[in-house]
This record gives C-alpha cells, sequence and structure tokens, in this order.
C-alpha cells in the first residue's frame, strides 16, 4: 500500500507562533539577502534596484540600492515607480479571469469571437484549430517568439493595432501544439478585454484590480506621474549608461506597459498569495481565489528546467510549465513556485511566489534587460536554510479524525475487523483479514505496544499520516479515504520507522 499526498484543502492560516517564528527567521536571514541584492546591482550595472520580501500579507522588508536617475542621483526609495515589463502579463490574466468570473467570456472562446479582424486569417496548417482565448493566455497561440520585437510596439496607436490585425499575420505553428512565448497574444488580450468592457484596457485594469487593491501609484501611462518619482531607464552600452527613450502607453500596454513601486507590488504580491489555500474565509478581492489560482493553471507542455540562481546548477530539477501569466514549477526545496521576469527598455524585474507558504520575493531594476531572476531565487534558497518557509497547517477534518482512531484500534487489538465498518469494500478484498492479522502480529513482535493516540497530520481532507512511538521503536503510517459519503479507510499502510 502507498501513501498518497493530496492537494491541501481547507489550510488554516500560520498560528500566530509560527509566524512568529517565520518572521524571526525571515529576519535572520535579511543581511545575507541584503548583499545578494547589493552585488547584483553592482555586477549587473544597474543604475537602481529595489526589492522586496511578502509573507503572510505583508510587505516585511523592502531595501533600495543605487539612484532612480543619473543626473539628479535621486536615492531609490520603495515609493521610487518602475516599469515592470511582462510582469504586466498577469494583470492581462487576471482581467480576462475576471470577466470570465462575470460571465462575460469563456477561456474556450475563440479569439475571433471577441476581435472580428481575425476571422479572416490564414492558419499555419489547413487543419489547425482556431486560436481561443485559452491559448494566448499560455503562450500557445501559434505566434512567433517575439521578445526583441514586442517591447518596442508598447506605444502602437490602437487603430494601426487594428490594421495589424485586418491584415494577419504569419503563424509560426498551429494552435495548441506548443509554447512560444507571444507578447503580440498579450496585446490580442488587452484588446478583448477593452471590447468587452467597453472601455480601453488601462482603464479597465486601473479601475477593476489597481483601485480596489490600493495601488494607487500604478498605472500604465508614465508621463501622468511627476519625473522626481521615476526611476528613469538606463541602457548599459560600451561601458557606459546610455538613457532609454520612454514609451507611452498604446495597444501593446497590455504585455508590459505598467509602472508601479515596490510598496504598490507588494499589494499585489499579497493579493495573489492570499488565494492560497483554499478555505471557507469570505472573499475580499477584487475577484475570487479561485479564479486567482487559475494563474497556476495553463498548458499540457511541460519540462524540465534548472532552477535560477547559484543552487540551480547543483539543486534537483524543477518539472515547470507556463500557466496563466505565471511560470509554474515543482522545486523539490521550495515546493510550488510562481514566477516571471520583465524585460523591458531601461528596466528589468522578476517575481516570484511560493504559496505553499505564503511568501513572495521581487525585484525591479531600472536597467535594461536586467530582471535579477537569480538574485530573487537566490534570497528564497536563503529564506530556505534560515528555516523561514514555514508551510500552512492542514486542519484534521472529522472524518479523518474518526478514521484515524479506527486505525489504532486496528493495531491494538492486532485485528483489522476490530474496525470492519469503517473499511471500505477494497480493503479485505486488496488483503484479507488473516493476513492483515499475520502482518500486525510481526509489527508487534518487533516494536511492541504503540501510542496510537499521538497526532495525526492531515494531508488533505481525506489523507493523513502519523508516527507512532512504541515500547521498542516507532511506526509510520498513512491513511487515504474513500470517495464515498462515510469516507472509509480505503488505503492503511503501517511499517516500522527506521531510525
Amino acid at each position: 500500500m502507498r501513501l498518497v499526498i493530496c492537494l491541501l484543502l481547507l489550510a488554516a492560516p500560520l498560528t500566530d507562533g509560527a509566524r512568529a517564528a517565520g518572521t524571526k527567521q525571515i529576519d535572520a536571514a535579511i543581511p545575507e539577502i541584503d548583499r545578494l541584492f547589493a552585488d547584483f546591482q553592482a555586477d549587473s550595472h544597474a543604475p537602481g534596484l529595489v526589492y522586496g520580501i511578502v509573507a503572510d500579507g505583508k510587505l516585511v522588508h523592502v531595501k533600495g540600492f543605487g539612484v532612480q536617475d543619473l543626473v539628479q542621483k535621486r536615492p531609490v526609495t520603495p515609493d521610487s515607480l518602475f516599469r515592470i515589463a511582462s510582469m504586466t502579463k498577469a494583470f492581462t490574466a487576471l482581467s480576462i479571469l475576471k470577466l470570465r468570473e462575470e460571465g462575460k467570456l469563456s477561456l474556450d472562446d475563440l479569439a475571433e469571437k471577441y476581435v472580428p479582424e481575425m476571422r479572416g486569417w490564414t492558419y499555419a496548417t489547413k487543419d489547425s484549430p482556431r486560436i481561443r482565448i485559452r491559448d494566448l493566455l499560455t503562450h500557445s497561440a501559434g505566434f512567433v517568439d517575439d521578445n526583441p520585437w514586442g517591447d518596442r510596439q508598447t506605444p502602437l496607436p490602437d487603430a494601426d493595432f487594428t490594421r495589424m490585425l485586418a491584415q494577419g499575420v504569419p503563424m509560426s505553428s498551429a494552435p495548441g501544439t506548443h509554447y512560444e512565448y507571444s507578447n503580440f497574444g498579450f496585446a490580442v488580450l488587452g484588446r478583448i478585454v477593452a471590447n468587452i468592457s467597453g472601455m480601453a484596457y488601462r482603464r479597465y485594469v486601473e479601475q477593476s484590480l489597481l483601485g480596489p487593491l490600493g495601488m494607487a501609484s500604478s498605472g500604465y501611462q508614465v508621463s501622468e506621474w511627476p519625473v522626481e518619482r521615476r526611476a528613469l531607464g538606463y541602457r548599459w552600452e560600451d561601458g557606459r549608461w546610455k538613457r532609454e527613450p520612454d514609451m507611452a502607453d498604446g495597444a501593446f500596454g497590455a504585455m508590459g506597459g505598467l509602472q508601479t513601486s515596490a510598496k504598490d507590488y507588494a499589494r499585489w504580491v499579497a493579493f495573489l498569495l492570499s488565494a492560497w489555500p483554499p478555505r471557507d474565509d469570505a472573499e475580499s478581492g477584487p475577484l475570487s481565489r479561485a479564479s486567482v489560482r487559475m494563474l497556476a493553471e495553463g498548458s499540457n507542455f511541460m519540462g524540465v528546467a534548472q532552477r535560477n540562481g547559484r543552487s540551480g546548477p547543483t539543486a534537483c530539477r524543477q518539472a515547470a510549465a507556463y500557466g496563466f501569466a505565471m511560470r509554474i514549477a515543482q522545486d523539490c526545496d521550495l515546493g510550488l513556485t510562481l514566477a516571471h521576469g520583465g524585460g523591458y527598455p531601461g528596466y528589468g524585474s522578476h517575481v516570484m511566489l511560493m504559496p505553499d507558504y505564503g511568501v513572495g520575493i521581487f525585484v525591479f531594476t531600472n536597467r535594461t534587460y536586467n530582471g535579477g531572476a537569480s538574485a530573487a531565487w537566490d534570497a528564497a534558497v536563503a529564506l530556505q536554510k534560515a528555516g523561514a518557509l514555514i508551510a500552512r497547517p492542514v486542519p484534521v477534518t472529522p472524518l479523518l479524525a474518526q478514521a484515524y482512531a479506527s486505525a489504532g484500534r486496528i493495531y491494538a487489538t492486532g485485528d483489522v475487523l476490530a474496525a470492519k465498518e469503517a473499511l471500505a469494500t477494497n480493503v479485505l478484498m486488496d488483503v484479507d483479514a488473516e493476513h492483515w492479522s499475520r502482518r500486525l502480529a510481526a509489527l508487534k513482535d518487533e516494536v511492541g505496544a504503540c501510542q496510537v493516540d499521538a497526532p495525526v497530520t492531515a494531508t488533505g481532507n481525506l489523507a493523513g499520516k502519523f508516527t507512532w512511538p512504541c515500547e521498542k521503536g516507532r511506526v509510520a503510517g498513512s491513511l487515504l479515504l474513500a470517495p464515498t459519503a462515510t469516507a472509509q479507510i480505503q488505503e492503511l499502510k503501517l511499517e516500522v520507522k527506521a531510525p
């Protein structure tokens, strides 16, 4: 029999004691993390940098390095405004998901339903399916990778984009066949938001997301903020800095045009992390937690990736795929991670979220394509090594508690039939009562009587694991309940725990 780990359901927030311990351990790791980002800022020739750590819904640490501009030499602060490039895409994705939540679109709707200029397009092959909204979100719509070209399209006027759409674009591949990063695709999503909402894309984001989250220093038209507040963008070229031209808001703003501050963006990170774990609490955000968690959904185009940062070459490989405007990976040390970088003329950025622990890290710089992914992931590893990543406990449901008591009764009596009513129909078919008795007797011979009332750790509503201290050792066990109204035991595993 095997232990099956389920998704965390109805998990409680951290207890006060665990929260205090986590904060203390984060504080202990800060000097090392500050050095990581200070070194990155200097080594990468970034005029300025700001980074923040969000934990348990709060900005627990933020620090700026360097300057906003090279003429007045204003220092970077938590209020300095940076363009965050492709980290904007998550705002676009949540705008789409909000419209979906309101019943105004389906992710499987054809994009051309809302962007009629796409209806006459010629696809890569005659058997190509039409592009769905879902394909645009996961960069699997068949468009060519356009990172070198896409960033410079930010100020493209809406009328010019309409003409581009009407003319059609060459397709790299059939939609839905593989991942290929497309800024053009997210510009199309911005047009969908505008056409459905009846207002400019930027206005929809400002009214539906930024405003409700209190992100008053965030927006798309950088000229609306005084230059004294802005981190101006620079390129490092030929051993010196050169000022990058500012780009106005336009048709491609949905793929990378947002400007924000560390204080504002921390609100965004806290909001995203608050969607985990699923629970019964009242909703408090501009859209539901379930919709936010959809960012971690995505395509079937999985890959094996190396972790960013210094630990990457020696860390175990990640299983990774692109979700909805987030790169999703399972990391053997950090658990589930959602991350995205941003590269832009004059700016670089990175964000990584660890929803299992309610912790996020982000970094902004004002140097072209200088994202800081390595420093952000090194900081996450530093937090993990410091013991600052504390998983939220999963409460033991009454059904699991009842089943656990039955497991203890089975061991104490040495007879599986002592809790026959608690067993699902498969248990005695898989191993009959006589063989259960032999196994239980052998266990008792080896370790003796056990404390079967030791705590059980829930791994889900209907699954748990436990360790029983015994007279001559320990027994490790796991429970898995059946998908029936009474949730009987479908799997019970007991074995001697190695020293």
